[in-house]
């Protein structure tokens, strides 16, 4: 039976590709992005997160937290555990919707992804995943009908100083992918003070014939939380203004 380690099932997705979707977090990432929005599932581990602000005093923590001051992230569940969970959505998929294959970065297990693929396209389920494209793994990208990959920074060095990893290997695969046909929407995260490039990284897409769409993704505060909860220094960005996300949408672009 393969396993693997689930940070979380979110339902009723539509951030995470077309139509309505499942969204499945895996644990585990080989970037350690500043800005990161989901720091509970760089490490491929269950791991313990404490809000505080939630604690009622009740003393029972051991006896497992009601309250929600205390949660465990990240549990072991089978291929047929999750395709279980998707399943109960099915419905409500239609025509564009479908399962995505989050994390982290999905990759970093990929035995357990390629065999949740399987499972769900054998159900007829729309498979899309989302990464950070620092893995290249042929098989599993020719059965996916919908890749969101990211190129966070044009520069190889500040790429490598606010992710952890250089991106050279990142840009190659984008050609890889061009190869095969894979559909892509591309994005790249904004984070005022750090992003960089992304007139040279969106001249760098229209290269490619797979890429269906540009998307910049402004910086949100979501993580902020969940690092303080993990025991994280809060990394302290902002959210880039109106003014700057509408300068920056001469670079986005739609391929129909």
């Amino acid at each position: 039976m393969i396993q693997g380690i689930v940070a979380d099932i979110q339902r009723a997705s539509v951030h995470d590709g077309p139509g309505i979707r499942t969204t499945v977090f895996l644990k585990g990432c080989p970037l350690h992005c500043a800005w990161c929005h989901n720091p509970e599932c760089i490490e491929m581990k269950p791991q313990l997160m404490y809000y505080p602000e939630k604690c009622i005093g009740c003393g029972l923590c051991s006896q497992g937290c009601f309250s929600g001051a205390r949660v465990i992230c990240g549990k072991e569940m089978s291929v047929e555990e999750v395709v279980r969970e998707v399943l109960f959505d099915k419905d409500y998929y239609e025509e564009d919707g479908g399962v995505t294959f989050s994390g982290g970065e999905p990759f970093l297990q990929r035995e357990f992804l390629n065999a949740l693929i399987d499972a769900c396209k054998k159900e007829g389920i729309h498979c899309a995943v989302e990464t950070s494209l620092i893995y290249f793994d042929e098989e599993i990208f020719q059965k996916l009908d919908l890749c969101m990959a990211d190129l966070k920074i044009w520069d190889n060095a500040l790429h490598k100083k606010y992710t952890g990893v250089e991106n050279t290997k990142i840009k190659e695969h984008f050609y890889r992918l061009n190869e095969i046909g894979i559909p892509i929407i591309a994005r790249t995260p904004v984070i005022p003070g750090i992003s960089q490039g992304i007139g040279e990284i969106s001249a760098f897409l229209k290269q490619f014939d797979n890429i269906k769409k540009y998307e910049l993704l402004p910086y949100h505060p979501l993580g902020t939380a969940k690092r303080e909860a993990l025991g994280i220094k809060a990394d302290g960005f902002s959210v880039p203004s109106a003014a700057y996300m509408k300068e920056l949408k001469k670079y986005v672009f739609i391929c129909e």
